[in-house]
Parts: C-alpha cells; sequence; structure tokens
C-alpha cells in the first residue's frame, strides 16, 4: 500500500468510528406522530367515573360507540341527578398537543342543571381516575369547557374551569372558576374542531382550529369547585405537570369523532423544534 493512502487511512479510521458510536449512541429521535386515542371502534382504552357510581361502571350505557362516534347519551336516566360523568383515557401525559372534535345534538337529560345545557369538556392534566371519591363529582383538574349555541345568544367555547385547581394569567394567581375564552358561538349541530397545546406546568393554550382563543401558566391545585375529595391528593399549591385526559358528561348529549395525541415529550426542551411540530400538526387532518 501506498504510505500515502495508508496515512489518509488513519485519519479516515478514527472519525468512522467516531461516526458509527455516534449513531449507536445518540440516534436520531423520531419526530412525534400523532396517537389515535379513539379507535372509532370500542371504549377498549377508556373507563368511565361516573358519580355515584365506582370507577369502570358505565351507568345506563352513558358512554358508546355507535356508527364510528364516541357518544354521550341519557335514555337510561329518569333524571340526570347530578351524575356528573367523565370517561378518562388509559395512560396520562404530561407535554402534548390534543386535537378533540366534538358536536353537540338533541336535547338535555332532564333535570339536569340551566348551565349544562349544551356544556361538556375535556378535562386536562386530570388527577388518577382511581383516586376519586365515589361520590365525587368532578376530577381535580384543568377544564377545557366546550359550549355550543343555544341560538340566540354568544357562548364561547374551548373556556377555562378550574375543578380544584388554579392557573396563572397576566403573571397573577386566577382564582374565579371560569373564564371565557374568545372564540366564537358555534349554534346547532356543526362539527367544531379544538386544539390543545399542554405543556407540562409551564403553559397551556386553547385553539379552535388554528385560532388561540385563551393561554394560561403554571397550573396547579388550589380553589374549591370540587367536592367531596380526599385531602391526600388535594395538595393547594402544587404546580401539576401531567396526568390524565377525561371527557365528561355533563347532562346534554354529545358526540365526539375523534380525539387524538401528539406527544411532545421527547422535543419539550427544544423550542424551536415544539414550535414547528405544533405548527406543521396543526396543518395537518
Amino acid at each position: 500500500m501506498n504510505p500515502a493512502h495508508f496515512k489518509k487511512l488513519l485519519w479516515i479510521i478514527p472519525l468512522i468510528l467516531v461516526l458509527f458510536c455516534t449513531a449507536f449512541l445518540f440516534p436520531k429521535k423520531a419526530s412525534p406522530k400523532w396517537i389515535e386515542l379513539f379507535n372509532g371502534k370500542d371504549l377498549a382504552d377508556w373507563t368511565p367515573k361516573i358519580r355515584t357510581h365506582d370507577l369502570g361502571v358505565n351507568y345506563a350505557n352513558t358512554f358508546r360507540v355507535e356508527d364510528g362516534l364516541m357518544k354521550v347519551r341519557y335514555e337510561g336516566y329518569e333524571q340526570f341527578d347530578r351524575q356528573y360523568g367523565h370517561i378518562f383515557y388509559k395512560k396520562p401525559f404530561s407535554y402534548y398537543l390534543l386535537t378533540v372534535e366534538y358536536r353537540f345534538v338533541g336535547d338535555q337529560c332532564p333535570g339536569g342543571e340551566g348551565w349544562a345545557l349544551r356544556n361538556s369538556g375535556a378535562m386536562l392534566h386530570g388527577q388518577d381516575p382511581k383516586t376519586m371519591l365515589k361520590d365525587q363529582d368532578f376530577p381535580i383538574s384543568i377544564e377545557a369547557q366546550f359550549l355550543g349555541g343555544n341560538g340566540k345568544d354568544k357562548r364561547s367555547t374551548c373556556n377555562l374551569c378550574t375543578p380544584g385547581t388554579n392557573v396563572v394569567m397576566d403573571d397573577k394567581l386566577f382564582t374565579p372558576h371560569c373564564i371565557n375564552s374568545k372564540s366564537e358561538t358555534y349554534h346547532g349541530d356543526q362539527w367544531v374542531k379544538a386544539n390543545f397545546i399542554v405543556l407540562g406546568d409551564r403553559e397551556i393554550h386553547h385553539l379552535v382550529g388554528t385560532d388561540t382563543v385563551i393561554s394560561y401558566y403554571k397550573p396547579q391545585i388550589g380553589g374549591g369547585n370540587v367536592s367531596p375529595v380526599n385531602p391526600k391528593v388535594k395538595i393547594d399549591g402544587k404546580l401539576i405537570e401531567g396526568g390524565y385526559i377525561s371527557l365528561q358528561s355533563e347532562s346534554h348529549p354529545i358526540d365526539f369523532r375523534r380525539v387524538a395525541l401528539m406527544d411532545l415529550t421527547s422535543i419539550k426542551d427544544d423550542q424551536k423544534k415544539l414550535t414547528e411540530t405544533v405548527k406543521n400538526a396543526l396543518k395537518t387532518k
């Protein structure tokens, strides 16, 4: 072998070893992909918790899948009787983009409160349903409230409610229970696409389509509007970094045709990639 060629080879071999070790020890992370939380077929990955009933009891077939939709219905109720329900996805998340497509249909269940007319929601950063008391009305969580128009009044959707929680807005601790977003009103049975950018205990943004309608920061346990509750679970002032996602039954029939999530945990500290990923994801179906 030519000595000059041999000398070049001595330089190339370490470089190849370095590149190989880098690829092996620090593999390129795959870009986050959409995960369909609702499979359109059944509720195998979901567990209901309805007030006054044990975890896992789907009282009166409140939650069901028909025609490829997750439906909330009340034919089996004589009176709603404050039997607030939530159906929980099987695992918790912390940093994610969540999309929920919903529509309100039909008439409210007899006995439902006036405020619950065309009212539902997606609960974010919720407590483990196993820690809820049997008579507990709502999980400790951040509620992204869905409201449907009543045909005459302005009723924004993707509002914020805080059962057992507080948030920071405008650099101040926000303690009222609910605050309206700046969304439009959606009357009738039209489908609405809600998106939620949830970044651990840092910040949360509600969007209708691609329009941000409300933002807040530092979600934490605190306040009231949840009862009864285990005091060992409700530790006021504790920041909420993650939790369970659930969908509500609050006395008005509602359909969900898509519930999907993109887990952003792997890129949570790369602000540029995080922003690009979310921006591109919101453009997809």
